[in-house]
């Protein structure tokens, strides 16, 4: 496999599943195609498993020698951002493969009497253009609910205040239809009429709540009037914009002119997004991955990313949204952290990215050194629970019972981060009478760190007990005992807030939700609960036979098996009549437990 194959499967590995748009660049960087997906891994990866019938597609994928992608939240994000960066790029196999799209408008014309109507062509002649639409159905639902609430003309006549005057034009249909106060014949004027535009701009413009309340106010009219067919169009209507989402996060009229920033860091490195707003669409998106040289400030960070990359990128932009306003300033420039609305969507989605661009970092770190990988989450565990070595070997103890029946315990196995299912080991708990947690843990570790000792074998540098405060010091009791206390780090998990408590330390320790560390020992917590509860249900099992029915002379396990298949309870059986008892095993089975039972 060439260079070339190994980077491009390596960036197609850590793609996520999740819908988005991909740019393939070829070898001088120039975008070459852009596409949207469903699932950006699946369909990226299919260009280079299949062999394609279009010579163009064969050609196409023989010059790719990068891949890009942006991350969005849903499908029709991605149709829209696709569509704008098509525009942008203008890549050439966009042109050869797929025919563009032409994203509808709803256009107000600049004129007299202005038009609404639907087009798929924006021209600058001083019109207002509201979009694209993803939904060519939306757009017409909304013009045909403007003609019903505002009478707005759809005739394309000249309605200059000159040739009004000169009766050029005659009323047609649809003012004896009652759709159009003809203001072609002056019945109108341009005063009301512009009032009608103003209103219908403000709508297109996301205001959509005037619209619903008329529409309701008009439906309770057509009900009481007994107009019950009307009123259940305009019930449609209603439901249909309550479900419409105007506004996307994608492409916002709103939102003009503005960069959007996001940060994330780790041990080594910290990533910064940037996305360029501009006529409301997404036009550029960037992620900057910043060494870290000190313990910088991750404002400090920041403020260098923003300078660094509206340098780059030429962005003069007077407005910055930002998880958090940075120490300085720029001149001209506001910093704005968006608490609600379109705003707040887009910075989401910049941390969304950033938060996906480091996934895939580490995916690939993980992929092309594993060991390199390991290492730098077992020194992140280190750090992040003071420990005096790498944890390279944590052993995770959990007990399981119901109301102190069968009470058993599990102790999971993880090296290098792995889970070591051979190294896995089941517990009876033996010495201890009733549903006593504390006790049972102190059996356990008592019996599993004088076994490792006598047989020489290594101990963890880490164990982890499913429990608070109270478990972890019955674990205590018998390390120290062992006299191992000290020797071994141990700490304990809550399951209500994930608390990690330390030996003679009351104030636990929160770890962020996304920390390795965190997701590490609840997968080792997790482990040893399954493992717990499956050895368990093991013991109900084999208790469950357990019976009278044993000590029948000539009566063996499956006969008892098939007993409780058919009879489900001990007193069902006990009480069953012979015919019952027949069918179930047999006559002579059955004669037996019958006899047995009746003496």
């Amino acid at each position: 496999m060439s260079s070339k194959s190994e980077y491009i499967a390596q960036k197609i590995k850590v793609l996520p599943d999740l819908p988005g748009v991909y740019l393939f660049l070829n070898s001088t960087g120039d975008v070459i195609y852009v596409g949207k997906a469903k699932k950006l891994n699946k369909r990226v990866s299919s260009y280079f498993i299949k062999n394609h019938d279009s010579g163009k597609t064969r050609i196409l994928v023989s010059k790719i020698a990068d891949i890009k992608h942006i991350v969005v939240e849903t499908e029709t994000d991605a149709l829209l951002l696709e569509n704008n960066l098509i525009k942008k790029y203008q890549p050439r196999y966009n042109v050869l493969l797929k025919d563009d799209k032409s994203y509808p408008y709803i256009c107000i014309k600049n004129e007299s009497f202005p038009r609404v109507f639907m087009t798929r062509n924006v021209y600058k002649d001083g019109s207002k253009y509201f979009g694209p639409y993803t939904s060519v159905r939306m757009v017409r639902i909304m013009l045909d609910m403007f003609r019903q609430l505002y009478k707005i003309r759809t005739c394309k006549y000249n309605l200059s205040e000159n040739n009004i005057k000169k009766n050029k034009f005659k009323v047609c249909l649809e003012y004896h239809i009652k759709n159009c106060n003809a203001p072609c014949v002056g019945l109108q004027s341009e005063q009301e009429y512009n009032q009608y535009i103003d209103e219908i701009s403000h709508i297109l413009k996301g205001d959509i709540r005037k619209v619903i309340q008329n529409l309701k106010a008009n439906m309770e009219t057509c009900a009481a009037n007994f107009e019950y067919e009307k009123a259940h169009n305009l019930k449609e209507k209603i439901e249909l914009l309550e479900n419409y989402r105007s506004k996307s996060t994608v492409v916002n009229p709103a939102v003009h002119n503005v960069d959007v920033f996001s940060i994330i860091d780790d041990e080594q490195f910290a990533y910064v997004n940037f996305m360029k707003i501009v006529n409301g669409s997404i036009i550029q998106v960037h992620t900057l991955e910043l060494r870290k040289r000190l313990d910088e400030d991750i404002q400090d960070l920041l403020m260098l990313a923003i300078i660094d990359i509206r340098q780059k990128f030429n962005s003069i932009a007077n407005e910055i949204l930002v998880p958090f306003v940075p120490n300085e300033y720029i001149d001209g420039v506001k910093f704005i952290v968006p608490k609600i609305g379109d705003k707040k969507k887009l910075l989401e989605l910049s941390e969304k990215n950033v938060k996906y661009y480091l996934l895939e970092k580490n995916k690939q770190r993980a992929n092309v050194d594993p060991e390199r990988h390991t290492k730098r989450i077992l020194s992140r565990m280190q750090k992040d629970l003071r420990l005096p070595e790498l944890p390279r070997h944590i052993e995770c103890f959990d007990n399981s019972n119901i109301q102190g029946s069968n009470p058993v315990a599990a102790c999971v196995v993880f090296k290098n981060t792995k889970p070591s299912k051979k190294d896995y080991r089941h517990f009876h708990v033996k010495t201890v009478v009733g549903p006593d947690d504390f006790a049972s843990m102190e059996e356990i570790i008592y019996r599993r760190y004088k076994r490792m000792l006598e047989e020489g074998l290594h101990l963890p540098q880490l164990i982890i007990i499913d429990g608070g405060k109270g478990q972890l010091s019955a674990a205590l009791k018998s390390l120290e005992q062992l006299n191992l206390r000290g020797k071994i780090s141990i700490i304990g998990i809550a399951k209500k807030l994930e608390e990690i408590y330390f030996p003679d330390d009351s104030v636990p320790l929160y770890l962020d939700k996304n920390s390795e560390t965190l997701k590490i020992i609840q997968h080792a917590r997790n482990e040893a609960h399954r493992f717990g509860i499956s050895f368990h249900r093991q013991m109900r099992s084999k208790n469950f036979l357990h019976s009278e029915l044993e000590y029948i002379s000539g009566i063996g396990t499956k006969t008892i098996e098939q007993l409780y298949a058919r009879f489900k309870t001990f007193d069902e059986i006990k009480n069953a009549c012979f015919d019952d008892l027949q069918n179930a095993v047999g006559t002579a089975k059955a004669r037996i437990i019958y006899d047995y039972f009746k003496k």
